[in-house]
């Protein structure tokens, strides 16, 4: 539904804020942004993984493996306080990145789309 490049480059951002408020499993994280999205955002592992391995090299976030009642062990991402940082001055810019769209578009111009 969203262009490719959009979604790459809001990733990160999307995901440090679902970490922050808890601790989750890959897919768990999908379902997660399918839902608050109402179901517009679709991300794939291809853009997944690889999204949270890089935030992994950066120190963002680490991860540990938790037993299962049923199934096997999943791997879950936690962010660390590197990442909280991050995600707050990311989010400040965000902020200041919509304003700036919306005062070039103007607020009402993509409403009527």
């Amino acid at each position: 539904m969203f262009d490719r490049e959009l979604i790459k480059g809001s990733t990160s951002l999307i995901l440090l804020q679902l970490l922050n408020e808890k601790d989750m499993y890959g897919y768990e994280l999908v379902k997660e942004m399918e839902k608050r999205s109402g179901n517009a955002l679709e991300v794939k592992e291809g853009t997944l993984y690889p999204a949270l391995h890089k935030l992994e090299k950066k120190s963002y976030v680490e991860t540990y493996w938790q037993e299962q009642p049923k199934g096997p062990a999943r791997k879950y991402y936690k962010i660390k306080e590197e990442g909280k940082v991050i995600l707050s001055e990311k989010t400040k810019e965000w902020g200041k990145f919509v304003s700036m769209m919306n005062g070039i578009i103007g607020r009402d111009r993509y409403d009527s789309i």
